[in-house]
């Protein structure tokens, strides 16, 4: 329960892409474009949320959580 009150009060997180993904997998491609990082060291703030947190824990060598 507190997880959901937590998500809804608009919680976010910083993501930084610090690494380039030239040689990385085609799926690790897309999940670094879908959260919408485009540029090195680029961030972005995003809802803190489990599928987000998911994202970034499989790319874990491109991408960062900044708190």
């Amino acid at each position: 329960m507190a997880d959901q009150k937590k998500e809804q009060t608009g919680s976010t997180i910083l993501i930084q892409y610090y690494r380039s993904f030239i040689a990385a997998p085609k799926t690790h491609k897309q999940i670094v474009k879908s959260l919408g990082l485009t540029k090195l060291n680029q961030i972005v703030e995003r809802q803190d949320t489990p599928a987000t947190r998911g994202f970034v824990e499989k790319v874990p060598h491109l991408l960062r959580i900044i708190e």
